[in-house]
């Protein structure tokens, strides 16, 4: 039978239909997906010592003969095994208990690699050198040995699983299948780079020779993650750029006139990025474009001038937001943003009744409406536009690469901009945001105050309430957000937003005006509950995180989030940014009693640094690049060698090498074998 990669991993010696059912478990079923299956770590017993110069506490890898093989049942239930060996310069004993069938192994006058502390009990207590269950390798057979006088892999595991015989699993994989890894990266980008081959890059990552031969392989496989990836979303942005889109002209006096009524001068970070999206709308190519900024820094300012040129254009202009209570407070931000234009701006979510439904559609088609604001209700097959010009997409991290550009498929090429208040780290947006181009706000509006964060532990309850009662008699409302929604016999310890509502309302703020928020309250509810706070009409909002993105009141200068060490860096810095948007002073409390080192580091991030692209940073470097946005994300996960955080100089070199290989338009018939690689990939976040 032909061998091939694809071929079931239980066919590889040494696994079996049983063996081949646990594995599965680790995500290997082909013999393709053990090669890959690289090593968490490794083991240095390289270096082989002699036994008479090795201090006792001592870890040391000895090549030694077996001298003496001594069985004793000390009672029932406990024996011994002492295999005395000796390196010719002192011997030392190897200790097992309870491991009889270990016996047959041992034979007076083979030789063994072994490795071990010299136990410094045994030490003190008989004055003997010894070593409790030494890792062995019997030299002089024909198997290689890959437990021990050498860097030795060690994998993650699952029940049934031994390392000693993965590692015996791979080895025959290697020998049996290397042959058949071919290599797909360019020899001028190997040659470039000084890369190993494939086959030598897999065998190092498994067995390496040494240190060097180890780094030399991951560096040249991490490489080829990041290039594939690369190459996929250049060649998408090339795809898209190629197309023919809209040319919008300038709108001068729209832009003065919007400009002169806002009441403040945008911040030269606005106003840069403002530039870099006007020179694309304002070119034949299609623009798709990420706007990346921190809560509060004026993306929304921005989304409007460029919402304002499309529609002075006479284009229509299409705003999407991710919650209903987002889009209903962008759609009054921009009624009054865009008050003295003669503009029609119409709202259109999932909760609009079906009769009012059917006149906005009817009017939007008919081009009567300018702008259009709504939920993911805006991109129904259903729903037909009357020349769109730009969409804004706001807090969308669930849009893939095909995703993004199916919307244009609703006009002629419209303009795209995707707007997020996630500050995600550079590595990552170059890698799933990598066929869009990146402007990014990086600084605050003037006089805007940082959020003053504190961390306190439950039994600070009461001192907490009584500061929050002290801002309310000032004027000021505040939120309190809870981990769910209602009580959980799951989870005990944590607090539910209905419970909590239910404790304060009949309890110490009694005297106060409180309302309850979360996702399954009817959307017409919603709308009311949030018209209200903004109005000031309630006191003290309780919440889940149906709050967490966009919601804007100025008057609210209170944050506090009940079991703050549920929640991931970058959904905290979210929470806190509902706070901080006007004048005065505002603050962010996190009550938790964190259970471990991590939780505590990251509320101790929070109080330090009201900076999201640092919170992002070490978001990333706690929780992984595959749970940043909280859910697997394809084309992140599929990393098995790469790290978006020790490899952004290698990221950058894919990046470099992948732009020179799309600039030839015949690319894909000069490397068949990449075209077909990445016609496979679909990079969804």
């Amino acid at each position: 039978m032909k061998l091939k990669l694809s071929d079931e991993v239980q066919f590889v010696k040494g696994v079996g239909p049983k063996w081949a059912e646990r594995l599965s478990k680790l995500e290997i079923k082909t013999v393709r997906d053990l090669l890959y299956y690289f090593p968490r770590e490794y083991e240095d017993r390289s270096q082989i010592s002699q036994i008479k110069y090795t201090a006792v506490g001592e870890q040391a890898n000895f090549k030694v003969e077996v001298l003496k093989i001594d069985y004793q049942k000390i009672r029932s239930n406990l024996d011994l095994l002492r295999v005395t060996f000796s390196d010719g310069s002192d011997v030392v004993n190897g200790i097992w208990y309870n491991q009889s069938y270990l016996r047959d192994q041992f034979n007076v006058g083979d030789k063994y690699i072994i490795s071990g502390k010299l136990s410094e009990k045994n030490w003190r207590k008989y004055k003997r050198k010894e070593i409790n269950n030494p890792v062995y390798e019997k030299l002089g057979s024909d198997a290689s040995v890959l437990n021990t006088g050498r860097i030795v892999p060690v994998y993650s595991l699952t029940e049934g699983i031994t390392l000693r015989r993965l590692r015996r699993v791979v080895a025959n994989a290697l020998k049996s299948y290397a042959s058949l890894l071919k290599d797909q990266l360019p020899e001028s980008i190997r040659k470039k780079r000084n890369f190993p081959g494939l086959k030598t890059s897999i065998l190092g990552m498994h067995f390496p020779e040494n240190e060097k031969h180890q780094k030399s392989s991951r560096r040249r496989l991490a490489f080829e993650e990041f290039f594939y990836l690369q190459l996929y979303a250049l060649e998408e942005k090339k795809k898209y750029n190629d197309l023919s889109g809209i040319q919008h002209q300038f709108k001068e006096k729209e832009s003065q006139d919007f400009l002169e009524d806002l009441g403040f001068e945008l911040t030269d970070a606005q106003k840069q990025v403002y530039s870099e999206i006007r020179k694309d709308m304002e070119s034949k190519k299609t623009m798709s474009r990420l706007l990346q900024g921190d809560v509060g820094s004026g993306k929304t300012v921005v989304a409007a001038l460029a919402l304002l040129q499309t529609v002075a254009n006479g284009f229509q202009g299409i705003f999407m937001a991710p919650t209903e209570i987002l889009a209903e407070q962008h759609f009054l931000n921009f009624k009054e943003l865009l008050n003295d234009f003669d503009y029609e701006i119409h709202l259109l979510t999932g909760s609009v009744k079906a009769s009012e439904r059917r006149q906005i559609e009817a009017e939007i088609e008919k081009g009567k409406t300018d702008l259009i604001i709504g939920t993911h209700a805006l991109f129904q097959e259903s729903l037909n536009y009357n020349n769109p010009g730009l969409i804004v997409i706001d807090e969308q991290h669930r849009f893939g690469v095909e995703q993004r550009h199916s919307l244009k498929q609703k006009g002629d090429s419209p303009d795209l901009l995707i707007m997020t208040a996630t500050p995600i780290p550079r590595s990552m947006a170059m890698l799933i945001y990598g066929d869009l181009d990146l402007s990014v706000i990086d600084e605050m509006p003037p006089g805007r105050k940082k959020i003053a964060t504190f961390w306190r532990r439950e039994n600070r309850r009461k001192q907490i309430y009584a500061f929050l009662k002290e801002k309310i008699e000032t004027g000021r409302q505040a939120y309190i957000v809870c981990p769910l929604i209602e009580k959980s016999e799951e989870m005990p310890e944590l607090i539910s937003a209905e419970e909590l509502y239910n404790d304060l309302q009949s309890g110490i703020l009694r005297d106060y005006k409180l309302a309850l928020i979360h996702s399954s309250i009817p959307a017409d509810e919603k709308k009311e509950i949030m018209e209200k706070f903004r109005d000031g009409e309630i006191d003290v909002l309780v919440a889940t995180t149906v709050i967490e993105v966009g919601v804007d009141v100025s008057n609210a200068s209170i944050m506090i989030i009940e079991n703050a060490e549920r929640f991931g860096l970058a959904q905290l810095h979210q929470l806190r940014g509902r706070v901080g948007r006007g004048r005065h002073q505002s603050y962010c409390i996190l009550i938790s009693n964190p259970p471990g080192e991590d939780a505590s580091h990251r509320l101790e991030i929070m109080c330090k640094s009201n900076n999201g692209f640092l919170i992002a940073e070490e978001d990333l470097k706690m929780r992984g690049p595959g749970e940043f946005f909280g859910t697997k994300q394809h084309g992140i996960d599929d990393l098995k060698v790469a790290s978006l955080i020790d490899d952004q100089k290698l990221l950058v070199e894919a990046r470099d090498e992948a732009q020179n290989i799309v600039k030839d338009e015949n690319w894909q018939q000069k490397y068949k074998n990449l075209a077909k690689i990445i016609s496979k990939i679909e990079l969804k976040i």
